[in-house]
């Protein structure tokens, strides 16, 4: 005797897989902040005039734009503490 095949059902076809985000590799490098000085201007304004000229190194510019960026942050934060949204210039100079 004969076996009857039994009927093959078949799948639906499988859904692809969404591909996996691609994660951001974490790096240790800071990101540089938006330069907020005129270079040119404040480097004639460092090497000063007359009798005695300074030299400029390259990375003063940007340890100059850091301290900028600190007195912002500084100011804002005495502004808010004083219950203002109005930065005053005696907060800059405190």
């Amino acid at each position: 005797m004969a076996k009857a095949k039994k009927p093959v059902a078949k799948k639906a076809p499988a859904k692809k897989k969404a591909a996996p985000k691609k994660v951001a590799k974490k790096t240790t490098k800071k990101v540089a902040k938006e330069m907020l000085l005129v270079g040119s201007k404040t480097k004639v304004a460092l090497k000063g005039s007359g009798k005695q000229t300074f030299m400029v190194s390259s990375d003063t510019m940007d340890a100059l734009n850091e301290h900028v960026y600190w007195l912002i942050s500084q100011a804002q934060a005495r502004a808010a503490a004083n219950g203002r949204k109005t930065i005053r210039p005696y907060d800059i100079l405190a």
